[in-house]
């Protein structure tokens, strides 16, 4: 076929090794910056059967990396839109879309649909849930992430080899470690590693090469250096998910942090005296505010001080988007410390209108 001509005339792929592509059934969590990539090569490739699953919509600040999607687009179901984008791009595969979140009800069975599950999503609670039914369903993993400028691919449950949870065994806690609306990313970084991920796919199917199993590659792409570490399988991680079924993933994934969250805009709070404003990010994330006083504790060094926290001023949280914030609120109920609200305004917009405070108190004052 001369769509996958320069497929075929590989030597190591041939017309037998294409054929293998086109009879393939692979899914894609996910269509962000991972999934964009990672589902344009495939279907580029020819594979078969590709399956999409993500509930969230295209917004304008995706476009900055997800490359499946344009102006066009915004407003639309990822999936949806990834759909249509691939459509165009290989009419002669099937392409399902799924638009909605996957969970610990409808994941098994989805999964049971198809031959390799590919990780691109950005959350720790859908990676655990996603290693968990790739184990319980018996299906080749193929992992990616990525943070700022580095990125991370691995393919898990392989020939019985080590999962995700053999190198993480348990998540961390809910909303310590920053997202990328909240830290950013390099747009060209999910390209490099969701191509990485779209490769190991091919290798598994074609069976050529040697698939990244029972290690993880680290990819840095201020150096362009790239580094390897091992991972050895955990046969008390696989014994549990595969005894508890997928309701290990529910289980530690949910948070014990069900406390009401008090919330305010920083515009109801621009005149108000005797108040304390915590910025709860790291402190390498903390440029200096000028003029501006604010108290520095990052999330992660919460409880050792609280000792910084006025007791006898209202006391109002902020970190980059609104949900560290929430979790330090969260902690700060559950010692009975009951003064704090949180900003739900992000640093950005913090910023610009506490900065003009001054003014807006004078302009109040003027007869």
């Amino acid at each position: 076929m001369t769509r996958y001509n320069r497929h075929i005339v590989l030597s190591e792929i041939g017309q037998i090794g294409q054929d293998k592509l086109s009879n393939a059934k692979v899914l894609v969590i996910g269509a962000g910056g991972l999934g964009c990539p990672i589902s344009q090569y495939l279907a580029a490739a020819g594979i078969g059967m590709l399956g999409i699953i993500d509930f969230d919509i295209v917004e304008i600040s995706n476009l900055q990396r997800q490359v499946l999607f344009g102006n066009s687009s915004l407003g639309q179901n990822k999936a949806i839109a990834a759909k249509k984008r691939l459509k165009d791009l290989n009419s002669d595969i099937t392409i399902m879309a799924y638009p909605y979140k996957l969970t610990h009800k409808n994941a098994v069975e989805l999964f049971n649909q198809y031959d390799i599950i590919v990780d691109g999503s950005d959350n720790f609670e859908t990676r655990y849930l996603v290693n968990d039914a790739s184990i319980i369903t018996n299906k080749p993993l193929v992992f990616g992430a990525i943070y700022k400028f580095e990125g991370q691919v691995a393919v898990f449950n392989y020939q019985n080899g080590p999962s995700y949870r053999c190198l993480f065994p348990n998540p961390p806690e809910k909303d310590t470690i920053p997202n990328c609306s909240e830290i950013g990313v390099l747009g060209m970084l999910p390209g490099i590693i969701g191509c990485m991920q779209a490769n190991e796919v091919l290798k598994i199917i074609l069976g050529i090469g040697k698939v990244l199993s029972e290690k993880i590659l680290y990819y840095n792409a201020l150096t362009l250096q790239t580094s390897t570490l091992k991972i050895s399988k955990n046969e008390a991680a696989f014994a549990t998910i595969l005894k508890e079924k997928i309701n290990v993933s529910k289980k530690v994934i949910t948070t014990n942090c069900q406390h009401e969250i008090k919330e305010v805009s920083i515009h109801d709070i621009l005149l108000k005296e005797n108040i304390q404003i915590i910025d709860v990010r790291e402190l390498y994330e903390q440029p200096k505010i000028n003029n501006l006083n604010i108290t520095q504790i990052p999330l992660s060094e919460l409880e050792k001080n609280l000792n910084k926290i006025d007791l006898k001023k209202d006391v109002f949280l902020f970190c980059q988007s609104g949900v560290r914030s929430k979790k330090a609120l969260s902690i700060l109920k559950t010692l009975n410390i009951n003064n704090c609200f949180n900003i739900k305004e992000g640093v950005s917009t913090i910023n610009n209108i506490l900065n003009n405070r001054s003014s807006l108190k004078k302009e109040q004052l003027k007869p």
